[in-house]
């Protein structure tokens, strides 16, 4: 692998792929813990699959954008290193399946040539920023969101207060108050205004979620100055970092913080943070994102448009006006997110005589195409068409968003995209005229974990299971009435009933009719599901979840031969928590020595936080040599007080906590980091002295 380490230009990356090369080593050889290497790598990209022995990559690419060049780089790497498939995530990501663990180096370093990371892409950091993949060209929006999606990206990429932390975090950026990018159900959530003295900002939408118990964010912000969001959302991960849960995984998300200690008490310790943070405004480089240039004017040949009538329902289900005048967006519709590498590089070639160079990957597990001229369109059209790429209902009720499943995840069920596919062939040839309802969506996980979305969903199914005749039959719960209304306020959809999986089909016929049939004149489903109410779909629905007249092909999943059973395995999703004695004084010397690094360079906010990382990990270590497994940060500098300090066993002469907290009510100057650091080394020899005497 020593290719790699001299062509990097990025001396940064070139030590992260290194160092993840090195642990790598260190993991086979067996002196690193597995859990503790497990961190390291889901913090970089790669997690593991169902399957033993390969690896799931997942590809960072903020609010979706890729370039035709990374498109294809990322093609020619998934042949090299995957098994020649791209999956487009809800969160506008790429994964390559089947990767070997001991070539995930070689394969970053390859990705890294055009500008594609892998870091933080999985594990206990902040996710990948997602956006409206419409912005930049939305008529609805007051200005483009791209440039500030991708400062918050760059701005906590590597960043050392979000490296670690209990669970991760997720943030998104809408276009407009249509809310496209579903700020309800992230931990912060942003929709831009402009104010009335014609100042940009953003209305604040705080620790939403999906998972398998829904919170929809609160808004705590009306307008937050553009030049507040990065210092507000410091804030914010500094609090997060201190006071989340970390033990116990399924409590770790900011929406539990925020139950467990009340959203204005979080709030309160978020605006007592602000003395501590780098910056205390932050001016965005609206430059950082430019438009992509369109296609220069030029004479299209004709083409012949062998079916009028699918060419104009994709010109009506595909296509949009875009805010630039005389130009188009196009969306691709994906099925189930799935590309071969060859149909990509098919694609890259057809699309670039007709397009800007700049696709955005969709929430839905699609693709938006932008700058295409109204000229271009029919021979936008055939090119797509020859390679499959113009099904109609682009976000329509047609247009089935799901996780893989069981296809590759560790914490599948039940398999959900054979389902999605089996249930758009439903719409399609039972109900054509609903690919034009785009007030009605289908969203299905292949568990309770929400990665497909179900939860904000007017239908939705998440796989589970059901017994019967003393075996197990894969089976759905059906979910109902969920949804973005707008400018921040969402619906979390209801558990109606489980039935047997092979039904959903049945299912989907049951809703449909009954829509069809009762709904009233320009009656959303939401107004419809409001109005007959949720027992009403139970009773509807009730005949189907009847376990007494199965078949004998309902006991097998859909897409699969064998008899269902549940295999489910340790998810991966949120990292893993580490208590072990012997790696946390490591840790603790591994964060110093960063926090040295960055007092070198004069990163001083950097070297203070790494400083407080590596005396709260040192606490901690000891901590665990009287069985005291603190769930926080927080409750680690409160029990090494009540467990050392105030019985003299350790001397400060202070509280460890005012020692500790001194990092929230300083500035970040070189004169208190310098001291803090200072304090800090003879606080960790002290403990290691401590240490010693134990095991002696």
């Amino acid at each position: 692998m020593q290719s790699f380490r001299t062509e990097l230009e990025n001396p940064i990356v070139e030590q992260d792929i290194i160092d993840l090369e090195r642990k790598i080593k260190a993991f086979r050889d067996g002196t690193i813990h597995e859990e503790k290497f497990r961190s390291l790598r889901l913090a970089r990209g790669v997690y593991g699959q169902r399957q033993p022995g390969v690896q799931m990559v997942r590809i960072k690419l903020p609010f979706g954008k890729v370039t035709f060049k990374q498109l294809l780089r990322i093609a020619d790497v998934a042949d090299e290193y995957g098994s020649g498939n791209l999956h487009l995530t809800t969160r506008q990501d790429i994964q390559i399946h089947y990767v070997s663990l001991d070539r995930t180096p070689e394969l970053w370093a390859e990705l890294e040539r055009d500008d594609i990371t892998l870091r933080e892409a999985c594990g206990n950091t902040v996710r990948n920023v997602t956006a409206s993949p419409n912005s930049g060209i939305d008529k609805d929006e007051p200005f483009d969101v791209s440039p500030y999606a991708q400062a918050v990206f760059a701005y906590f990429l590597r960043n050392p207060i979000c490296q670690e932390m209990g669970r991760k975090i997720k943030i998104s950026f809408s276009s407009s108050e249509k809310d496209t990018a579903y700020s309800y159900i992230h931990d912060l959530g942003f929709i831009p205004k402009i104010n009335e003295n014609g100042e940009r900002g953003f209305k604040v939408m705080f620790a939403g979620g999906l998972g398998a118990q829904p919170f929809l964010a609160s808004a705590v912000q009306e307008f937050l100055p553009e030049d507040q969001l990065i210092p507000f959302t410091e804030a914010v991960l500094r609090v997060f970092d201190r006071y989340g849960e970390r033990n116990n995984r399924n409590k770790a998300r900011l929406k539990y913080l925020v139950q467990k200690l009340g959203l204005e008490e979080v709030l309160r310790l978020v605006d007592e943070e602000r003395i501590a943070i780098k910056v205390k405004t932050f001016k965005i480089d609206l430059d950082t994102v430019p438009q992509p240039e369109p296609q220069p004017e030029k004479e299209y040949v004709a083409v012949e448009i062998a079916n009028e009538t699918h060419y104009k329902h994709w010109l009506a289900t595909n296509v949009i006006e875009q805010k630039q005048e005389g130009f188009f967006g196009v969306y691709v519709k994906v099925t189930v997110g799935d590309i071969k590498t060859d149909l990509a590089r098919a694609f890259v070639a057809a699309v670039r005589p007709h397009i800007a160079d700049e696709i955005r990957i969709t929430q839905n597990q699609g693709l938006l195409l932008k700058f295409v001229r109204k000229e271009a369109l029919p021979s936008l059209y055939v090119a797509l068409n020859e390679l499959g790429f113009t099904a109609l209902g682009f976000d329509s009720l047609a247009d089935i968003t799901t996780c893989p499943g069981t296809d590759t995840c560790n914490l599948g069920i039940s398999n959900s995209m054979t389902l999605a596919e089996v249930l758009e062939d439903v719409i399609y040839h039972d109900f054509p005229e609903l690919i034009y309802e785009k007030n009605i969506n289908i969203k299905i996980s292949g568990c309770m974990n929400s990665c497909g979305q179900h939860g904000l969903a007017e239908i939705g199914f998440h796989g589970s299971s059901v017994k019967a005749e003393g075996k197990v039959v894969p089976a759905v719960q059906v979910m109902l009435g969920g949804g973005t209304v707008g400018d921040g306020f969402g619906r979390v959809a209801e558990r109606v009933i489980k039935v047997p999986s092979k039904r959903a089909t049945s299912v989907l016929h049951y809703i449909l009719n009954d829509f069809k049939a009762n709904n009233e004149a320009e009656e959303t489903f939401h107004k419809y599901y409001d109005r007959k109410g949720k027992d009403h779909f139970y009773q509807l629905l009730k005949p189907l979840a009847d376990l007494t007249n199965l078949k004998t092909e309902e006991f097998v999943d859909w897409g699969h031969e064998e008899t269902f059973v549940t295999a489910i395995g340790v998810g991966e999703c949120a990292g893993v928590v580490i208590d072990l004695v012997a790696t946390l004084l490591l840790e603790a010397d591994e964060k110093f020595g960063w926090a040295t690094a960055s007092l070198n360079n004069g990163s001083y906010a950097d070297a203070i936080y790494h400083t407080y990382a590596s005396m709260v990990n040192a606490a901690k270590s000891l901590l665990l040599d009287k069985g005291v497994n603190a769930s926080t940060q927080a409750g680690v500098i409160k029990e090494f007080d009540n467990h050392y300090v105030e019985s003299g066993e350790f001397s400060l002469g202070q509280s460890f906590a005012d020692l500790v907290l001194q990092i929230n009510k300083n500035e970040p100057s070189e004169e208190f980091a310098k001291a803090y650091y200072a304090q800090a080394e003879e606080f960790l020899n002290g403990i290691k002295a401590k240490r010693t005497a134990l095991a002696n």
